[in-house]
């Protein structure tokens, strides 16, 4: 289990990675950048379910149990999240003014769209000290992990409920 999980974990990771850092320069914050960003991530994800799939014709013989086949995508998914988070972490602690270009985005469009002074203020405080919180890395590495996760975690049940027999 231990090679299928690495290579397709790896495989996946060195995908949403690659993705995300290709995709960091058009970050704009906007529903747009979301989709294609959430797009990567699930793009990675499929290889969960080649994984599980190679495991179950390579090691099981055609046959996986929900457990296992569960437990092999997990681990992938966990893998390719760590990948993932490795590289934003890169990303983000060697670019000093990409937390600003991204979280002062949400004021901006307050400010476009003509919103109350007080709700402006209000977006305003909370923005920086969410910065603040950001900054430390464990925090960043946590937040950022919840974004590959559960997808990886909806195609791991995708995978081990269609490839068990």
């Amino acid at each position: 289990m231990k090679k299928t999980v690495l290579t397709y974990g790896l495989i996946s990771g060195v995908i949403a990675a690659g993705l995300m850092l290709a995709h960091v320069p058009f970050m704009d914050g906007g529903s747009t950048s979301l989709i294609v960003g959430y797009t990567g991530i699930v793009l990675a994800s499929l290889l969960i379910f080649f994984g599980v799939r190679s495991y179950r014709e390579n090691v099981g013989n055609g046959k996986i149990s929900f457990g296992r086949a569960f437990a092999v995508g997990i681990l992938i998914a966990l893998i390719s999240s760590a990948c993932y988070v490795a590289a934003w972490e890169v990303v983000y602690f060697s670019n000093p003014g990409i937390a600003d270009h991204i979280f002062d985005k949400q004021v901006e469009e307050l400010k476009a769209t003509g919103a109350p002074q007080e709700k402006i203020d209000a977006t305003a405080r909370e923005v920086e000290s969410f910065k603040k919180l950001y900054s430390n890395p464990f925090v960043n590495a946590g937040f950022t992990f919840l974004e590959p996760f559960p997808v990886g975690l909806l195609m791991t049940l995708i995978a081990a409920v269609v490839l068990r027999r």
